[in-house]
């Protein structure tokens, strides 16, 4: 996959505006804030709020992610969520039934200390990279220029990666064509 070239579709003054929107239409994402605050501070997902990530980023997969065992989430999750490595961090979660490069952002979006944004069709579309809604064939060299993007720009506007997650997600919602 080639390597992307990303800019903001919208001025960078329209980060909080974008992220109101989202709130006011999706909600303030309470039911995985829990979930990834008590993974953060506790090392792993236990299988509950594993589920609750899965389900809010997508309800196709919840099927295949219950058939993940307690046990196995938690070794899993605790890898990634513990290791400096990271390559690691984001393929660990992959491990686990259901959960592909979509999923394992969110999980380490909501739990791990260091800030990963979402990878989504909506939030690259919104950086001038349009994809496949479903795709989710990524690979390390796509994932990482994507996570130092948002990493600088959340720095440089000043906005936590939520906030910049939540404002690009949203954007494409009601912008890019055929939504």
């Amino acid at each position: 996959m080639a390597v992307p070239k990303l800019q903001l579709r919208f001025p960078c003054d329209e980060i909080a505006y974008w992220e109101k929107r989202y709130i006011e239409e999706q909600g303030d994402d309470s039911e995985v804030i829990g979930p990834g605050d008590r993974a953060r501070s506790i090392g792993y997902f236990d299988k509950p709020g594993f589920i609750e990530i899965c389900k809010w980023k997508s309800h196709r997969i919840i099927s295949r992610c219950q058939k993940n065992s307690d046990e196995f989430i938690r070794a899993v999750t605790k890898a990634a969520l513990s290791t400096p490595c990271e390559e690691f961090r984001i393929y660990a979660p992959t491990l686990l039934r259901g959960v592909g490069w979509r999923v394992s952002s969110a999980l380490l979006h909501f739990a791990h200390p260091e800030p990963y944004p979402i990878i989504d069709f909506r939030a690259l579309w919104s950086l001038s990279w349009d994809l496949d809604a479903d795709r989710d064939d990524y690979d390390w060299e796509f994932w990482w220029t994507y996570v130092q993007f948002c990493r600088a720009a959340a720095a440089k506007y000043g906005v936590s990666m939520r906030a910049l997650d939540r404002a690009l997600w949203q954007y494409s919602k009601e912008k890019q064509k055929g939504n």
